[in-house]
């Protein structure tokens, strides 16, 4: 198992290129099982979850085949339609297969997915909008067993909160539901729309994306596409949070101001300044300090809770107190401890951390909780005094292409180092 090691205190400078989302591409994979065609998708980050989902995904029949950042899903027939729990209670995501299997297949046997160590995820949500369209559906031993003898119906679901992954599920089902379905209170981030447009470039009827209100007409079936996976809205945030907690300056390929919602105008406020270019987002901080600066947690456009922890790391360098409210998940907090470990001032109370900025922190030994603690580290300890070492980089190789290999191009001094 493999340690990051870093010495701190070196602006960065360069060229940075952001991955496909991972939360996109898990989701236009599992879009694959809807027809039994080839889907081709473009700029697929090479992750720990993405080789997850495709054992998951052959498990089922699909070949999968990576060439580059090419990756191609081609369903041709579909060999089983459980997703069994020793595949699925590795990776969330991985619940997904339920909703097109459902409507190719009109049965589906999956995994409840394990638990999160952020908090409770609850899937009741993916399981009444599947239900509303007409499923039969019942647990059996741990197991989600889904029929629609008939096929799935077009229906109203309105979601009682904004669930992603619900509204997500929910779209992939009605592509191939007869009528029309309508689904209000849908989550609004900029993954739905990129799924949008893959299942649209397959041949699926959708309006409304990025709104709260998406309408599906399902349509007997869909085809073979090519599809670009959106840039990681969450690698470029925290990228340019490591800028802003050492200085300097970054060019973010393929990076996009609207992919950050609320993000863009709370990091101009803490003193960066982020300006789109052709083919990318650049940012840059010279010289004044980072200010201290408070958020809250919400769902898109609002500042995401996937750049909380990062957040805190900067804000733990910061001229000022901040505060920052969790509102998505609870147990989110769970990096507060390492980053104390490194000499960060923060009281945390219930849902709201409090964070009483220092100029500098100081290496030290700490250890990952989760896939954005372990970023929030990196970014501290690439700011502090002498040599940070993180562990458990497992959670990192969930979410994050090559960082080692990507901060070493901009001047960062990091290395993996085995355990010892």
């Amino acid at each position: 198992m493999d340690r990051l090691a870093i010495i701190g205190g070196r602006e960065l400078y360069g060229e940075v290129p952001i991955a496909g989302a991972k939360n996109s591409a898990l989701k236009v994979m599992v879009a694959g099982l809807l027809t039994d065609e080839p889907l081709i998708l473009e700029e697929v980050p090479d992750l720990a979850d993405v080789r997850q989902l495709t054992t998951l995904l052959q498990n089922h029949g699909a070949s999968v085949e990576r060439e580059g950042s090419t990756l191609t899903v081609h369903a041709k027939d579909i060999a089983s339609t459980t997703a069994p729990y020793d595949i699925v209670r590795k990776m969330r995501a991985s619940f997904n297969v339920l909703g097109p299997l459902l409507a190719r297949e009109h049965e589906a046997r999956v995994s409840l997915p394990g638990g999160c160590a952020i908090g409770a995820r609850p899937v009741d949500l993916h399981l009444k909008a599947l239900e509303a369209m007409g499923a039969e559906v019942e647990l059996d031993e741990g197991y989600v067993v889904a029929r629609a003898p008939g096929g799935l119906k077009g229906a109203r679901i309105s979601f009682p909160f904004v669930s992603v992954g619900a509204t997500e599920h929910a779209m992939m089902a009605a592509t191939l539901a007869d009528g029309r379905t309508v689904l209000e209170n849908a989550a609004r981030e900029p993954e739905i729309a990129d799924l949008a447009d893959c299942l649209r470039a397959m041949g699926a009827k959708i309006d409304g994306e990025g709104t709260s209100t998406v309408t599906i007409d399902g349509v007997p079936r869909l085809h073979g596409a090519t599809h670009e996976v959106v840039a990681d809205r969450i690698e470029m945030g925290s990228y340019a949070m490591a800028v802003g907690a050492v200085g300097g300056e970054l060019f973010l390929k393929r990076g996009r101001l609207a992919l950050l919602g609320a993000a863009d105008g709370i990091l101009e406020e803490a003193g960066l300044t982020l300006k789109e270019e052709n083919g990318g987002l650049r940012v840059t901080k010279w010289g004044r300090p980072t200010r201290g600066t408070s958020v809250q947690t919400e769902p898109f456009p609002g500042f995401p809770t996937d750049l909380q922890a990062q957040y805190m790391a900067l804000m733990a360098m910061a001229d000022g107190t901040s505060t920052i409210r969790e509102t998505i998940f609870e147990n989110r907090f769970m990096h507060v401890p390492e980053l104390m470990r490194m000499g960060a001032d923060i009281h945390v109370e219930g849902r709201s951390a409090t964070v009483i900025g220092k100029r500098r922190l100081k290496g030290a030994p700490v250890m990952a909780t989760d896939l954005r603690a372990s970023m929030s580290l990196i970014i501290a300890g690439l700011s502090a005094e002498g040599q940070t070492m993180v562990s458990r980089l497992y959670h990192l190789d969930r979410g994050f292409e090559r960082l080692d290999d990507k901060l070493r191009a901009v001047g960062a001094l990091v290395e993996r180092v085995p355990e010892e």
